[in-house]
């Protein structure tokens, strides 16, 4: 049985733990609706976007991406189609301050 599942896993965890504290330490996150969320990606090259599901009483899609120093957020009841050119990380969860 291969490791590289694992690595794999563990390089993924990473860059979503690096993502979150770099929010936490600079406190900015920009809420914006999924359309304008889908415009900045199309702008944004080499993107990473990490995204995960959640909700209480129904799903919510969410999703977070890095760009030009600061972090933008999204959620919505639907999936989002991520441009091809987006590199994704899956996560359990994703928590921003309110």
């Amino acid at each position: 049985m291969s490791n590289g599942g694992a690595v794999g896993g563990a390089v993924a965890g990473a860059a979503a733990a690096a993502i979150a504290n770099a929010i936490k330490a600079s406190g900015i996150v920009v809420r914006v609706n999924p359309d304008d969320f889908q415009s900045l990606l199309a702008r944004a090259k080499e993107a990473l976007v990490v995204h995960g599901t959640g909700g209480l009483f129904s799903t919510k899609y969410r999703y977070l991406v890095g760009y030009r120093g600061f972090a933008f957020y999204t959620q919505s009841s639907q999936p989002i189609q991520l441009p091809a050119h987006v590199e994704t990380i899956r996560v359990a969860k994703i928590w921003v301050p309110d």
